[in-house]
């Protein structure tokens, strides 16, 4: 069995070079890094991970538990986690929570049980008896989407005003009577959202009621049977705002059933981008999250955190962008 001598010898370093390269625990320049590397295809040496994280205390791994990881957003942000993750030399552990509570415990519960070094959570909506597990224990944890307590490190978008300008833009359109699809309800996002969604009406002096919002729960389907209950009522909305990527695909199913033309009979905007949005017919207007970006910023300060445990916890805002296509009424595309 190849050791990790024999890697040193081959790759004409000290072992303590090879050991750097394989921790991470000093800066190694590339070229030597590739032919430790090379040297340790050719040995066919197995570094023993597990006799290096316990002598260290640390098994340069992370946990991501996020909810729907078959959601195009949570793919793009865990996607990017990952990149980040390996260029630290870490690997990524990663689990769905479905956005049931007791299952997000028992998660975070096996994740902390299997000794990785820090977390990455998108919250669900009951969120108390998870963060006191987490701080108690004193896992390192970055909340990541779902913003809830600033006893913990966390990065999010803005979605109070950037829905805001999502159902501006249709008011200008000349739109008075705009319905929204919210989420789930009682997740972060859920609300601000739809905060924002309340804020837009009441700034350009139309009336708020509880007719024009309806629940979508954050699924596909759930965004559709809301955009049916919408198209049933006595008085339908001539445009709508949906509250996440999955919400915007069941509410155009829906419309496409009722054989509604957008936005032709009827306008649609959504949260989230996706990658067949600007190919859909009509191509989607969108306010588009920085998935890649939140992925890599939450990794940062989780590596902060690993560092100095005891730096102050910081909560970091990122911006949307508004991608206006035809959906809307736009004429561009």
């Amino acid at each position: 069995m190849a050791t990790m001598a024999d890697v040193a010898r081959l790759a004409r370093v000290s072992t303590a070079t090879v050991s750097h390269v394989l921790n991470g625990t000093r800066p190694v320049n590339a070229i030597t890094v590739e032919a430790v590397r090379d040297a340790i295809r050719r040995t066919g040496y197995t570094p023993n991970s597990v006799a290096r994280s316990l002598a260290r205390a640390s098994s340069r791994t992370i946990g991501v538990a996020v909810s729907a990881i078959t959601n195009h957003y949570f793919g793009d942000v865990v996607s990017a986690v990952e990149a980040a993750c390996s260029g630290q030399n870490f690997m990524m552990f990663l689990s769905d929570t479905h956005d049931d509570p007791d299952h997000q415990f028992r998660v975070v519960q096996e994740l902390h049980q299997r000794r990785v070094d820090g977390l990455i959570l998108a919250l669900t909506s009951d969120d108390g008896l998870v963060l006191d597990y987490l701080k108690r224990n004193k896992v390192a944890t970055v909340l990541i989407d779902r913003l809830a307590s600033d006893r913990f490190d966390q990065v999010g978008v803005e979605n109070v005003l950037s829905t805001m300008e999502l159902t501006l833009h249709l008011v200008r359109h000349g739109h008075k009577r705009i319905g929204f699809i919210s989420g789930k309800p009682g997740l972060a996002t859920s609300d601000e959202r739809l905060e924002g969604f309340s804020r837009a009406l009441r700034q350009a002096g139309l009336a708020e009621s509880r007719d024009l919002i309806e629940c979508g729960d954050s699924t596909l389907e759930g965004g559709r049977q809301a955009a049916h209950r919408f198209l049933g009522k006595p008085r339908p909305p001539t445009a709508l705002v949906t509250g996440n990527n999955l919400m915007t695909i069941g509410a155009l199913r829906a419309l496409r059933e009722a054989r509604l033309r957008v936005p032709q009979d009827l306008s649609l905007v959504g949260f989230d981008n996706f990658d067949w949005a600007e190919f859909a017919s009509p191509p989607l207007t969108v306010m588009a999250q920085p998935a890649a970006e939140l992925g890599s910023v939450a990794i940062d300060l989780l590596m902060r955190r690993l560092k100095d445990p005891s730096v102050p916890t910081t909560t970091i805002r990122l911006s949307p962008q508004l991608i206006v296509r035809a959906s809307c009424g736009c004429d561009s595309a």
